[in-house]
């Protein structure tokens, strides 16, 4: 099973932010080919809120809800294309909104990359 893993480099933010990139109503997601030399039980996703959406209450929250839905989603096999680095950018709908819903829309952003 693939494990998350958080990129710690402004430069490979940088680099995932010049690639593929799709914006829905709960947060944006950029996607870039693999350039880093990981285990190949590691799938790179990085979760980024903006301080302006909340305390950390709130964006630990958002961050978690999204981090679970990815893992969930890492279940369902070819869903995630594990040969991408991955940054998704959340948006405060994603705080207020049924996890279902957010689940749909991840899902199929994820296909759309792929």
């Amino acid at each position: 099973m693939l494990k998350l893993e958080s990129l710690k480099k402004s430069d490979h933010f940088k680099r995932v932010l010049k690639g593929k990139k799709i914006h829905t109503d709960y947060f944006s997601m950029f996607a870039a080919k693999n350039f880093l030399k990981t285990d190949k039980n590691n799938l790179l996703v990085s979760f980024v809120v903006k301080k302006k959406l909340g305390n950390a209450v709130k964006r630990n929250r958002i961050k978690r809800r999204l981090k679970a839905i990815t893992s969930k989603i890492l279940k369902i096999k070819g869903a995630i294309n594990s040969n991408y680095t991955y940054i998704i950018i959340c948006k405060i709908k994603s705080y207020s909104e049924k996890y279902d819903k957010i689940f749909l829309e991840m899902q199929k952003s994820f296909k759309k990359l792929n």
